[in-house]
């Protein structure tokens, strides 16, 4: 009995997992595969916009950038072209072979890959000038611990950019973003800012499916 009581106080405490809908085609080889081709689609940029979104991140030459989440890569040659380094991470090694390979296929000089977990990106202290959340902050299964490490890896005054879909049937294809994302706009300012952040920015990035946060970190 004792023994029982133990082990239902420990999966008691521990913190929930609170992206799991988003998260579940992500948990074999397989399905990450299936994931990697939407994330390199020849559509993408003109649906993500990424040139406009790097010009709206106000980058200067001699920044650090991080790619929280950086998948097959899709956001490098944008990034390396605009700062002097480029922190590429992600927590699946698959994904992280794909973004390699992008770099060296593209010739990116200035790209630097870390292996994060599901509670930390790794990211060096200090070492980072801006951090940007691509489509990622909905899979983050312990956004409190995500957004710590993160702010710890960002300088002062440095900034974390949040891309998200908004919450609604329009946002994604077939209604999928009303169980894909977890929260709408509103509630993703109010659990980054509860955990060390200030919102400066928002602008909707694609009409009636994406948004554009910009926070800095509170130190």
């Amino acid at each position: 009995m004792k023994t029982l009581l133990i082990a239902l106080v420990l999966v008691s405490s521990a913190p929930a997992q609170v992206a799991g809908n988003a998260n579940s085609g992500y948990k074999t080889p397989e399905g990450r595969e299936r994931v990697a081709k939407t994330l390199t689609a020849p559509d993408r940029d003109s649906k993500q916009k990424p040139e406009e979104l790097v010009r709206a991140m106000a980058i200067k030459p001699g920044m650090v950038v991080a790619d929280i989440g950086t998948g097959a890569g899709y956001m490098l040659p944008y990034l390396s072209r605009a700062a002097r380094r480029v922190i590429a991470e992600d927590i699946q090694d698959d994904f992280l072979d794909k973004a390699r390979a992008k770099a060296k296929s593209e010739k990116l000089a200035n790209v630097d890959f870390i292996k994060g977990t599901e509670t930390d990106p790794m990211l060096a202290e200090n070492g980072v000038d801006i951090a940007l959340a691509l489509d990622s902050y909905h899979h983050y299964d312990y956004p409190e611990k995500m957004l710590a490490g993160i702010r710890r890896g960002l300088k002062p005054n440095g900034r974390l950019v949040i891309v998200e879909y908004y919450k609604r049937e329009s946002a994604m294809p077939n209604g999928r973003a009303l169980e894909h994302i977890r929260l709408d706009a509103p509630d993703v300012i109010k659990e980054i800012e509860a955990n060390g952040f200030h919102l400066e920015a928002q602008r909707e990035h694609v009409k009636d499916s994406q948004y554009m946060l910009t926070f800095i970190a509170l130190k």
